[in-house]
């Protein structure tokens, strides 16, 4: 399964490097969102590396989720896509 990376969550005055906002395929809803809570996900950069982190929480009510990775996460890594294990 995979999940396209959207956004670095965060506010106005605010960003945290390590948490990324996704949207899986085909998860329209939050209850759908919420079973995938504490699935691991791993993002393959360019270059081959893996960085790896898992999902957190849902985000909104359209099937979003809250990644949290284990170290900060490149400004490349938005609009690319994640493994969900």
């Amino acid at each position: 399964m995979k999940a396209f990376i959207t956004n670095f969550r965060g506010g106005k005055h605010t960003k945290y490097n390590n948490q990324m906002i996704g949207v899986v395929e085909g998860v329209t809803s939050k209850d759908k969102a919420a079973s995938l809570i504490k699935k691991h996900v791993i993002w393959k950069s360019p270059a081959g590396k893996e960085i790896k982190g898992k999902i957190n929480q849902t985000h909104g009510n359209k099937g979003a989720i809250r990644l949290v990775f284990e170290k900060g996460m490149p400004g490349q890594a938005i609009g690319t896509h994640v493994e969900v294990v």
